[in-house]
């Protein structure tokens, strides 16, 4: 598969706890939409043969901040520079708080065919807490008119382990969430990124984390509820009805490539990462300059490939067998010695792709260390010396940290 993603880099109010690139004023979004068309346009001219996209993605920040008049513009000039299947997945992220009915209607008639809500919580001590600007009533109504505005396709974020946050709030919020029948659901437990508000509080003493007991039991929980409610659990923090995936993330986890647009955006193609500047100003100064926006790159080694796969693919819907050994000649089953006590002890399963269980997602970061532990030995290579990734994918970014 191969993707797109858009980063929309404004707020109306930055979250404590958000570490991704975003600025608290909207005047600057027409002239950003402006800039970001011209990116565009030069990344399809150095980009030569350029394969057919399954997948848009709009992330933030907060695309919905967008008029559908911007969101045309740039829907446009993407599918004249580049190649968009015709049954693509065009995922756009959504604040509650800043949508409406005609403005759902409208991106529908756009070509958007799925909306990601961050909704978080359906507490409102706790969306205070975390600086959402929404409310619980309003992320309710959110679902409801996104289903009338003929959207098939629904997604639900929310967070745990938030600090006071008791397992009945948790269950309150899995449950509200579950009957309001979304499509796909991503949990995330809460983490404290440095250079956060949210982080500051901690070092200052104002708040405390959530002990590790309390976080795994309550992602214990959600795995088990959210299978109960007929959600399969296809990567660490998300789950979906059947054939409802979020077709764009899967291709960053299976190692794909995909190009990103936008300030601080980080894309992967020919076997590059690449990011841009975590500037507005300095973005759109080489962007008017006609020059791509590019802070760095680097060109992966296969070994490095090959690590990522292995980390990225046991996270998510499983190591597929035959292609890691095509691609990097190695019998992944030889190289990991431990595999077969794993299944035995029900952490994974073994078919063409090694596949973690439901129990095995709840251990998936030392399942991970210990794989990667493994093919470092049989390659001779540690991987923390060779690799330099900038950030965590999440439904909401397109890049990940390596660990």
């Amino acid at each position: 598969m191969f993707g797109l993603y858009v980063h929309i880099p404004f707020c109306e109010k930055k979250c404590i706890y958000c570490d991704f690139y975003s600025i608290e004023r909207t005047d600057q979004i027409a002239e950003f939409v402006t800039t970001l068309c011209r990116e565009i346009e030069l990344r399809a001219a150095v980009n030569q043969h350029i394969p057919t996209a399954s997948s848009v993605f709009f992330g933030g920040g907060t695309p919905s901040l967008l008029s559908p008049i911007q969101l045309s513009q740039i829907i446009e000039t993407i599918k004249v520079h580049f190649l968009i299947h015709p049954d693509a997945e065009w995922t756009m992220e959504c604040n509650p708080g800043t949508i409406t009915q005609q403005s759902l209607a409208s991106y529908k008639s756009l070509g958007i065919n799925r909306l990601s809500f961050g909704v978080q919580s359906f507490h409102e001590s706790e969306l205070a807490f975390l600086h959402r600007i929404h409310t619980p009533d309003e992320a309710r109504d959110a679902v409801s008119m996104a289903r009338n505005a003929g959207f098939d396709s629904v997604s639900l974020d929310l967070m745990f382990a938030l600090p006071n946050q008791t397992m009945e709030s948790w269950q309150s919020t899995l449950e509200t969430a579950i009957g309001l029948g979304p499509d796909h659901i991503s949990a995330y437990s809460l983490i404290f990124e440095e250079g956060t508000p949210l982080y500051t509080m901690l070092q200052r003493g104002r708040v405390e984390r959530t002990g590790e007991e309390q976080d795994a039991d309550m992602y214990e929980y959600a795995i088990k509820r959210l299978a109960m409610a007929g959600y399969d659990q296809y990567e660490v923090s998300n789950f979906a009805q059947s054939g409802s995936e979020c077709l764009h993330n899967v291709t960053y986890w299976s190692g794909d490539e995909y190009i990103a647009f936008g300030p601080s955006a980080h894309g992967f193609l020919n076997g590059s990462r690449y990011w841009n500047f975590r500037s507005l100003a300095r973005y759109t100064d080489d962007v008017k300059q006609g020059n791509l926006p590019l802070a760095n790159s680097e060109k992966l080694t296969d070994i490095e490939r090959m690590f990522e796969r292995a980390f990225l693919e046991l996270r998510a819907k499983g190591i597929r067998i035959k292609e890691f050994a095509e691609d990097f000649g190695i019998d992944i089953l030889s190289a990991i010695g431990e595999l077969a006590l794993w299944e035995k002890e029900g952490l994974l399963v073994i078919s063409d792709r090694i596949t973690l269980t439901a129990t095995g997602y709840q251990v998936c970061d030392e399942l991970s260390l210990r794989a990667i532990a493994a093919l470092e030995k049989v390659t001779g290579v540690e991987w923390e010396d060779r690799i330099s990734a900038p950030e965590e994918p999440r439904e909401d970014e397109s890049y990940f940290t390596i660990l």
